[in-house]
């Protein structure tokens, strides 16, 4: 999910002898373009640096108020500065390799400039997807700041400075919105508001900022050790605690009773080109709100038709929502009873289907993968995930899963979530992107979502191919996470562009799915929190399987399937324009 949190995905691929030229050569003017503006880039994202795995000692020390009137200027102007640097370029006389950094880039400069108009600036605290829980995450040690040595201390503890000043900035930027009509739904300051207060407790027992004094650096004089510690437990207590305490006081007692009672952004002022720039920015097309509200309507009613035939096959007697609440509810699918039973569940999945990869991947990534539960502050709100690892293997890519309750925690979705998340889907992309030195920087680091989960979801679809889905719940499990995604673009849609309620969209999704009401309210509300992000997924796999699909056909038995899927994945995550281009471009080959 990128993320910035860990839906901050970094993407693109494996070494190709045109990349290998770019890699080896002198830098070209246009290429210098590209690194410059990458460089521009991170000075203005630096934390994007950290998840990236660059530990630029320019980067490691600043946490941005990229929320605030001035740094949104400054994109602005960077974006304005290398748009008019790419039209200094004859697109037809550069390399075919460039061209695609050129589409891309000025995709991306296209739509970030766009977004620097839109309202969200005054909405930037979410239960969902939010630098209170990145801040917190990092702080922890779990998340891409190191902690090995007293200058990494120190460099947090300057982050965390940063990280005070957002907080502030982000409590004015409410208030603006509040006198604008432009305030989040009550019920998900709700939801943030119990998020808050374990942070702001001064307990080094139960609070995750503390983590770090719990593994201080090895081999510190005694002197230093002890002055290393009270240095930093005085940052926690003067800067971080505090900080988090003045957003919940003030979430609490000014921003909850101005909060609205409607669930979609599109009734707001500035509200409707808010989210249209959403559907551009999470689909890369031009698709309207209208038409995908419509393409889900059909794959909706396709797949519907595939899970009742599953449950045929099963033998299951009642409607297609009774079938679906008994795979939901019977504790036959709730085997486990510990958090590592469920940990050794996935791991027995990651065994079965790296036997079968190599005969649908001419490259498999390097870099290390692990599978870990999800930190018990945010498993309650957060879904199964991927972070990133970084190419120079310091850390490896993870697959996050939230276990609120082991003996709650139901096996039906585990192989095709473990396809999604992990392998192939997430943990190839972005990991064979990440291994790529033959990109530009900024194609191996930036994503866009369409691509990135649209390729995830993709994998879903393969799982019979791989190997997966022999047991008929399994295969259910894939066709409800295949339901879920189509459920998110009647949905978003109908909650953003329609004017659904938040009742509606709950009913609507729990007619098409079923499942257990809390599953459905967290969903419902992360649409609510970032409007567009769940179109990404099935725009993207539909792209995807139309482009295989369009290569069966004029390719015939030539067509090879290893060699499609590094078609796809070899030039990192492109807007769907762009990669539609340039497969049709390796069929005519």
């Amino acid at each position: 999910m990128l993320k910035r949190l860990l839906l901050s995905l970094s993407l693109s691929l494996c070494l190709f002898a045109a990349g290998v030229a770019h890699a080896t050569g002198a830098l070209s003017p246009f290429q210098t373009v590209l690194n410059d503006y990458y460089e521009d880039y991170l000075a203005l994202f630096p934390v994007d640096a950290a998840v990236n795995g660059d530990n630029d000692p320019r980067y490691e020390a600043v946490w941005p108020v990229d929320i605030g009137a001035e740094h949104r200027a400054k994109v602005a102007a960077m974006c304005a500065k290398y748009l008019a640097g790419l039209a200094r370029f004859d697109r037809a006389k550069l390399s075919a390799t460039d061209q695609l950094s050129y589409d891309t880039l000025k995709w991306t400069l296209t739509t970030r400039l766009a977004g620097t108009k839109q309202i969200y600036a005054l909405l930037p605290v979410n239960q969902f997807s939010c630098p209170t829980l990145t801040f917190a995450q990092m702080a922890s040690g779990a998340y891409v700041h190191p902690f090995k040595t007293a200058q990494d201390y120190r460099n947090f503890l300057s982050r965390a400075r940063g990280f005070s000043a957002w907080v502030d900035t982000a409590i004015a930027n409410m208030r603006e919105g509040m006198a604008k009509g432009v305030v989040q739904p009550r019920i998900l300051m709700e939801r943030v508001l119990p998020q808050l207060v374990p942070l702001m407790a001064d307990d080094a027992d139960t609070n995750i900022l503390f983590n770090p004094l719990k593994k201080l650096p090895a081999g510190l004089a005694p002197a230093e050790r002890d002055a290393l510690a009270a240095e930093y437990a005085a940052g926690i207590r003067t800067v971080m605690l505090p900080a988090y305490a003045r957003l919940h006081a003030f979430i609490r007692d000014e921003y909850l009773p101005r909060c609205r009672a409607t669930a979609g952004i599109g009734a707001l002022p500035g509200g409707k080109e808010a989210y249209a720039y959403s559907v551009r920015l999470q689909t890369t097309t031009d698709f309207t709100p209208e038409q995908i509200h419509e393409i889900g309507l059909k794959e909706v009613a396709r797949i519907k038709g595939e899970m009742e035939k599953v449950q045929a096959q099963v033998g299951f007697k009642g409607t297609l929502p009774e079938f679906l609440n008994f795979v939901a509810t019977d504790p036959k699918f709730a085997p486990y009873k510990t958090d590592e039973e469920v940990l050794e569940g996935y791991r027995a999945i990651e065994a079965r289907v790296m036997a079968t990869v190599p005969k649908f991947f001419g490259h498999l990534p390097r870099t290390r993968f692990e599978i870990r539960a999800t930190e018990k502050f945010r498993a309650a709100t957060a879904s199964a995930e991927y972070s990133a690892g970084t190419a120079d293997g310091s850390r490896p890519g993870i697959f996050y899963v939230p276990i609120v309750n082991p003996v709650k925690f139901r096996t039906p979705r585990m192989e095709d979530l473990f396809l999604h998340e992990a392998i192939p889907g997430h943990h190839f992309q972005i990991s064979l992107t990440l291994e790529n030195t033959g990109l530009p920087k900024f194609r191996r680091y930036d994503a866009n979502n369409a691509y990135v989960e649209g390729w995830a979801l993709y994998t879903e679809s393969i799982g019979k191919e791989l190997g997966m889905y022999a047991d008929p719940y399994q295969y259910l499990g894939m066709l409800f996470g295949d339901m879920h995604r189509a459920v998110r673009l009647v949905v978003d849609t109908g909650l953003h562009a329609k004017g659904w309620t938040r009742e509606q969209a709950l009913q609507y999704g729990a007619e098409a799915e079923g499942g257990k009401p809390e599953v459905q309210i967290a969903e419902i509300e992360r649409y609510m929190s970032w409007p567009g992000q769940a179109l990404g997924y099935k725009m993207g796999q539909l792209k995807i399987r139309e482009l295989r699909t369009l290569a069966e056909k004029q390719l015939g038995p030539k067509f090879d399937i290893k060699e499609f899927h590094d078609q796809i994945l070899m030039e990192g995550a492109l807007p769907l324009a762009v990669l539609e281009a340039r497969i049709k471009v390796w069929i005519g080959r």
